[in-house]
């Protein structure tokens, strides 16, 4: 797994870890959340700048976020949508 992806499985298994959506976490971060899912699916070049923001609110070491993927674990869970139906 090449490093773009592998800083994105972790994004993405750390913030759900930590109940957090997308959005919050690039909010907290104070970072686009396209930006965000585009990191989560290893589509970016990701800045020192924005691995110490994710650092931060996932209040973890940087080093954490390129720690080794094991591929059988498979992919990290989605968060339930907190979004309510709308009543018709």
């Amino acid at each position: 797994m090449d490093v773009r992806r592998t800083i994105g499985w972790n994004v993405r298994r750390l913030r759900v870890d930590r109940g957090l959506s997308q959005e919050r976490l690039a909010l907290e971060a104070e970072i686009d959340r396209s930006y965000v899912g585009r990191i989560e699916r290893g589509r970016e070049n990701v800045t020192v700048a924005t691995l110490e923001a994710f650092a931060r609110v996932l209040s973890v070491n940087v080093s954490e976020l390129f720690a080794e993927v094991d591929p059988a674990d498979g992919r990290p869970a989605s968060l339930r949508s907190g979004r309510k139906r709308k009543v018709t």
